[in-house]
């Protein structure tokens, strides 16, 4: 079965290539594991192997790994040696076949269109294997296979895909019962293939998909019932089947029949469907697809794309059942992210539309319409997202013009689907309806629905309908054309704008143009402001309901806390708060009540948490009138207490239990400490706080609470950032943690007035002993956080000195911001030794100015002082021996200073120097350096480095006597003269020990740099 090699690269076993095709590096590296695994077991028996392939085993991590991927890698591609291998493997393996699952999954998920036949077929008995062994972990195996099998294909290959995986679920079915998950992914699966298994040819395999389902869904319903909606979706479509419609009548009629949870359709109908369950009819390369046209392709240019899914995925008849698939996915899980929403990137409603535009069956193109609104239908704003309903409604809104044919097919459907969809239900598909359609109107996915419901485009009797259905959103307050309207949340535009432009060739082949609509722009006189807006929650006021709890209150404190719901006002609910507190503050009050009434006071108080805590205008009257809630009586009282009085501790312990249902009242707290009158100095009153709660932990109960403060309110954040360094050093100077919450969300206004607060010292966020541990662990972050933590660090009075050993962890390419702002700063500063040092360190790579760069200023500036720290760290680095040299740059992971560096980086200075009046390579210093270096260095680096060297000989040359015969000698040997030679080599090792007494005591470096010079230049002695 295997093809014959391509000329000069030979076939793989595991995958199907050719010779224009690289090596597979998985395929390479199964190939050396059965290697290893065929040369232990060579020649022996059966038992001998295993007793050589245990022992190999026992030897380490490595070989285990390698000979558990050999059997995985034989058993694969020698169907006569896969059965000893599964043995073998299930007998040497000592982490639960995990490195096996891991690999299935690999190839699964990124290898399985490419696996040869024999390897395809030996893959799925493996799983079987597994399952059949009930090893943990193969469920997941299981369902990424069964992902594999593409819906809208009936290939030969998918067929028996699908089949096989049926049959090892109905073989082990004991086994699949164990796995809720296993059961409800499967169902999904089967019964969304059942239609594509119509034709009679394959009603025996329908018959299995049916049989397996029913039997599934009758005998574990509430597994089933975690697919959500899109169940009965499915249970739609294949509703004719007389199994199918047995079980209808029970889920209509008699809903206790299949589970005494199950309380009917309404139930199942108001539950959505998990996202793993929308993507899980894709197969991975489909998934891959779709995500790379969502994200990466512009609108105008994705013709190509389109036509290449076309035709690998949407050009049979049985492939129409695949655009329900790829239209929920796509509404359900594809969510772009605000930056692509507001970029050209391909929108979401242009696919769709042109999914519809392909349907070329009534029935597919009903069921496709249905995928698309199916959201709407029992919509909850409080449960459901904006970013489910938003495509239908934009691809009627931009299909108006250049396609009002689908606009009005779309509007006529979802008229019609409010009384036909299930007529006892049609008052909550209304309600659902208008729901979806208020939502988009409050996001400004559209501002006004007007001109789309009564747009003279559509015909009259639809238009009739429309007001009929929706007299609410029919009213235009302004004429059609001076709608605006917000996509997604990503551009404020007019209905002539940029997108509309496109819109023309969205859906059909012919690229997308300008159209000559800009006329119409520029008659209105006014340019169109392209605007990011991201989308703003929006909270829907809903009473507070405390029925749940309020019985479970003593009489006292049930009428104190109706007292409370009651209240008119914050003053009357203020005092009541206080008795409800003085009454937990009594003698007799049950503990066993602080979970319950925490319960109450946080429905109670939830409109409280919502909204912005910190006044707009922040006077001394604004904060206390801001600490003047309700929720704001137990903190008062608690600040009024010293902490050994008992009623200190219940109040603490309300707090804590109060924390447990209000997260967010953590930071009010520390809000209050800062902010009110009342709590001046009494901060540390958060850390016993942080000890009652059941975290028990200052440092993660003060992150937890700066997060969930960073995600409502950045204005607060930074009120609070200075109290809180100030408060607690220990617990936010050690980590960068707390800093990086606060420059991830902060604006260039923010970021200023918080260097302000460090300049005048009332803010210290770096501390010199964990600077550098924090900047190291900012190179990770976004470039607008890095910059702000450079500036913030900056504005504190540290020095260079504390943070230049980032110098080693920094790589040009990765890593641009902290170099630069390093370079500024270093260009400020006087160069030291260990400036130098880390600066030389860096690897020299053409691309990368810094090192050169910085040289270069500091010669400029401070040339003599450079010069002395050269001349010490190239002869330090000279006395080193070689082999320790390249030990040390091999051993470890950061930059390490060696004597080829500096040369290298020496040369790259001279050469930029070369055309400048710089006499920093003239200096005494530098030349007696290279002089010393010269002498002692090797063949390849004189070689290597003579230009740099021909400095030192000239500079030697001048001090010499007489000259002629130092020009005779040869240059790359100072060694090898006539006469001086004996005097020269003495007088160089005492140049060498004077250097290396100059490392060992700094303030005699002036004698023996004159003692060194002579000694360098006695040739003429």
């Amino acid at each position: 079965m295997e093809a014959s090699p391509a000329k000069g690269k030979p076939q793989g076993r595991l995958l199907v290539s050719t010779s224009l095709d690289a090596k597979d590096e998985l395929e390479e590296r199964l190939e050396r594991c059965m290697g290893v695994v065929n040369s232990l077991c060579n020649g022996l028996s059966e038992r001998e192997s295993n007793d050589a392939l245990t022992a190999n085993v026992c030897k380490g991590a490595q070989q285990h790994e390698e000979v558990c991927l050999g059997l995985f890698g034989l058993a694969l591609t020698e169907p006569s040696q896969a059965q000893r291998c599964y043995r073998d493997l299930a007998l040497v393996n000592r982490d639960g076949m995990n490195v096996i699952l891991v690999k299935i999954n690999q190839i699964l998920m990124e290898k399985f269109l490419k696996l040869q036949d024999v390897c395809r077929t030996q893959l799925v008995w493996l799983v079987r294997e597994l399952v059949k062994s009930g090893v943990i972990g193969a469920d997941g195996v299981l369902m990424t296979l069964m992902k594999q099998i593409a819906g809208g294909d009936i290939s030969s290959k998918n067929l028996w895909l699908a089949e096989n995986v049926l049959d090892i679920l109905m073989d082990q079915r004991e086994w699949v019962l164990k796995s809720g998950m296993l059961i409800a992914m499967s169902v999904y699966t089967y019964l969304r293939l059942i239609v594509d298994h119509g034709t009679p040819n394959l009603l025996p395999l329908r018959q299995k998909e049916v049989d397996y389902c029913i039997g599934m869904l009758r005998e574990k319903f509430m597994d089933c019932f975690i697919i959500g909606r899109d169940l009965v979706r499915l249970l739609q479509i294949v509703a004719r089947i007389p199994e199918v419609e047995l079980l209808w009548k029970d889920l209509l009629h008699n809903p206790q029949a299949l589970s005494p949870q199950y309380t009917g359709l309404l139930q199942l109908l108001t539950a959505r469907t998990s996202r793993k369950f929308l993507a899980c009819r894709l197969t991975p390369d489909m998934e891959t697809k779709l995500l790379f046209m969502t994200s990466r392709v512009r609108f105008g240019q994705q013709k190509r794309y389109q036509d290449w899914f076309q035709r690998q995925y949407l050009s049979t008849a049985e492939s129409q059942s695949l655009r329900c698939d790829l239209i929920r996915y796509i509404c359900g899980v594809v969510h772009p992210s605000n930056e692509v929403l507001s970029s050209d990137i391909l929108p979401r409603w242009a696919i769709i539309g042109w999914l519809l535009t392909t349907c070329t069956s009534n029935v597919a193109a009903s069921n496709a319409k249905l995928a698309l609104f199916y959201e709407w239908l029992f919509f909850s704003p409080e449960k459901d997202s904006i970013m489910n309903i938003e495509p239908a409604i934009l691809v009627m809104h931009h299909s108006m013009k250049p396609h009002p044919a689908i606009t009005a097919t779309l509007l006529d459907f979802m008229c019609r689907i409010i009384p036909h969809f299930f007529p006892p239900l049609e008052g909550q598909v209304r309600q659902g309806v208008f729901n979806s359609l208020n939502f988009i109107m409050e996001k400004r996915v559209l501002a006004h629905l007007a001109p789309l419901f009564d747009n003279p485009k559509l015909d009259r009797e639809l238009r009739s309908m429309l007001r009929e259905r929706f007299p609410e959103f029919c009213s235009s307050p302004s004429p059609p054309t001076e709608v605006k309207m917000e996509e997604s949340a990503a551009m404020e535009m007019d209905s002539n704008d940029l997108a509309m432009d496109k819109e023309d060739g969205c859906y059909d082949n012919t690229e997308a143009a300008f159209s000559d609509d800009e006329e119409e722009v520029n008659n209105k006189g006014k340019k169109r402001e392209f605007r990011f807006h991201p989308i703003k929650e929006t909270y829907i006021e809903e009473p507070a309901d405390i029925t749940p709890y309020i019985d479970q209150l003593d009489d006292t404190m049930k009428e104190k806390v109706l007292q409370l719901q009651k209240g008119s006002d914050t003053e009357a609910q203020c005092e009541v708060m206080q008795e409800i507190v003085d009454l937990i503050l009594e003698e007799d009050f049950e503990t066993e009540q602080m979970s319950t009434l925490a319960s109450c006071l946080a429905e109670l108080f939830k409109g409280h948490f919502r909204g912005d805590v910190l006044p707009d205008d922040i006077t001394e009257e604004s904060l206390e009138e801001s600490v003047s809630k309700p929720v704001c009586l137990v903190f008062r009282n608690l600040c009024q207490m010293q902490e050994d009085n008992s009623g200190f501790s219940v109040l603490l312990e309300m707090l804590s239990e109060l924390y447990q249902k209000q997260p967010k009242i953590g930071y009010h707290l520390l809000y209050y400490l800062k902010a009110s009158k009342a709590a001046m100095g009494k901060m540390s009153l958060y850390e016993s706080f942080a000890q009652a709660t059941a975290l028990g932990d200052l440092h993660t109960c003060l992150m937890m609470d700066m997060k969930a403060c960073q995600e409502d309110d950045v204005r607060l954040l930074c009120y609070l950032t200075p109290s809180i360094y100030t408060e607690f050093p220990d617990e936010t100077l050690r980590s960068g943690e707390l800093l990086n919450m606060i420059v991830a969300v902060i604006d260039s206004t923010q970021l200023q007035e918080l260097m302000c607060h460090v300049m005048m010292g009332d803010l210290v966020m770096f501390r010199k002993d964990s600077v550098l541990n924090i900047l190291i662990q900012s190179l990770d972050w976004e470039t607008f956080e890095q910059y702000s933590t450079w500036q913030l660090f900056l504005a504190h009075s540290i020095t260079l000195e504390a943070i230049i050993p980032i110098l080693q962890h920094l790589k040009y390419k990765e890593h641009p911001e902290a170099l630069s702002c390093l370079l500024l700063q270093l260009r400020k500063e006087k160069p030291t030794e260990e400036m130098v040092k880390m600066v030389l360190s860096r690897p020299c790579y053409q691309q990368d100015q810094f090192t050169t760069s910085i040289l270069r200023h500091w010669a400029a500036k401070h040339d003599d002082v450079l010069g002395e720290h050269v001349k010490a760290l190239l002869i330090k680095n000279n006395n080193l021996p070689r082999k320790r040299q390249s030990l040390r740059s091999s051993s470890s992971k950061l930059a390490q200073l060696t004597l080829e560096q500096i040369l290298e980086h020496m040369d790259n200075l001279r050469l930029n120097l070369s055309n400048t009046k710089n006499s920093f390579f003239v200096q005494t210093p530098i030349l007696q350096a290279l002089q010393h270096v010269q002498a002692s260095c090797d063949e390849a680096h004189k070689m290597r480095f003579s230009d740099l060297f021909s400095l030192a000989e000239e500079y030697e040359d001048s001090v010499s006597k007489p000259p002629k015969s130092r020009r005779k000698a040869p240059a790359s040997s100072p060694r090898s003269r006539k006469g001086a030679a004996p005097p020269a080599s003495n007088e160089e090792e005492t140049a060498s020990s004077s250097a290396s007494e100059e490392e060992d005591s700094k303030p005699k470096a002036p004698k023996r740099k004159r003692k060194g010079s002579s000694a360098v230049g006695s040739d003429s002695d």
